[in-house]
């Protein structure tokens, strides 16, 4: 007879169906000490599934930045918990979250936000919605009977402890394979994969680096537009071309690859930040309208994968004071901070100030 409790999920894996459950519009359960909450995010949220959730009264929850941007009180500190006025629909939940219209429609209160309660359960919804990649805003209604309500609609039930944990899922090594490149015929890419469901992140290795002394890296966040498409919008493109010709140059190094998108927050969050830009903000300033906060990537991810390569000191390729500083809180030694600045345009020129002003690198 089949163990049924081998086949089922564990807490990982409920998590990671909980986070692709919400990217299709499908509601999760949060438990916490007794209580619940029916999560919905508010960027996939459908009139059918709003409409069914209404009469258990849910709360829109984002996130503090968000709450300013809106002139909503946030009386939790980092988030705000607003009331849905009566007729609430979708198009009104998705103007709260989507900063696409502000400038268009910037009267979207008053706003009534909550400033009693436990606010713990919203703040999981809304880190859920994050590691998502959704706009951090969801519909959170209260439950009684939580681990009930999710077995009898078949839901995702997740811990909020859990959903909160900002610990590193641990990272397998998949495979590698020698990858002849432009810049050195000895190439080799390795593949890493978190256990907790997340995206692959890549290791290029150039030449043989000596694993007793200190190794050229570079820590390199993916950019689809910039890597691949040559967007003149950021410097990325070039950064990862200039460092990957010094590794060659030099005949040994190692790029890491991290699928932390637009800094963290995803593609289409990025290209919604592009947009705000076009309407005048800066990139700082775009993040905080959406929600987010400066930058959301975790360079840790970077620390484990030198790990598991056997690679302890470093001579890291950055402009990016807090790579060096999280290098070293994660027991890497960074004997040697390497700039690499290339890629300024006109284009950019605005991009790479705020970057320096309200980031800190050094450009």
């Amino acid at each position: 007879m089949t163990d049924a409790r081998a086949l089922a999920p564990d807490a990982t894996e409920r998590l990671a169906r909980a986070r692709g459950d919400l990217r299709m519009g499908v509601p999760v359960v949060l438990a916490d000490a007794g209580a619940g909450a029916l999560v919905l995010a508010a960027e996939t949220a459908t009139p059918a599934r709003l409409g069914a959730i209404l009469p258990l009264g849910p709360i829109l929850a984002v996130t503090g930045r968000r709450a300013l941007t809106l002139k909503a009180r946030a009386y939790d500190g980092d988030l705000a918990r607003i009331a849905l006025p009566a007729g609430a629909d979708c198009d009104w939940v998705r103007a709260i979250a989507d900063p696409a219209d502000d400038l268009r429609a910037p009267m979207k209160g008053p706003l009534r936000t909550l400033r009693e309660g436990d606010a713990t359960l919203h703040r999981a919804a809304l880190r859920l919605a994050k590691s998502a990649r959704l706009l951090p805003a969801a519909l959170v209604a209260p439950l009684e009977d939580p681990a009930g309500f999710a077995a009898r609609h078949g839901l995702a039930l997740v811990a909020a402890a859990q959903a909160m944990d900002d610990g590193l899922s641990p990272l397998a090594a998949v495979v590698s394979a020698r990858v002849p490149l432009a810049v050195s015929q000895a190439g080799r890419l390795h593949i890493f994969r978190p256990q907790d469901g997340g995206e692959d992140h890549y290791a290029v290795e150039i030449g043989t680096p000596d694993r007793n002394l200190p190794v050229l890296v570079r820590l390199h966040s993916a950019c689809f537009t910039g890597d691949l498409l040559g967007s003149l919008k950021c410097d990325c493109g070039p950064q990862l071309r200039g460092a990957l010709a010094q590794m060659g140059e030099e005949g040994a190094g190692v790029l890491l690859y991290l699928n932390q998108e637009g800094r963290g927050i995803g593609l289409a969050n990025k290209m919604r930040a592009y947009s705000l830009q076009d309407q005048g903000f800066d990139t700082v300033e775009a993040n905080h309208r959406l929600g987010f906060e400066d930058d959301e990537r975790d360079f840790r991810l970077g620390a484990a994968i030198l790990h598991r390569m056997g690679i302890g000191r470093v001579r890291l390729m950055t402009n990016n004071p807090a790579k060096l500083d999280r290098m070293r809180d994660s027991g890497i030694e960074v004997v040697e901070r390497v700039p690499l600045r290339v890629g300024r345009n006109p284009l950019n020129e605005g991009y790479l100030a705020t970057k320096a002003a309200k980031s800190g690198h050094l450009l």
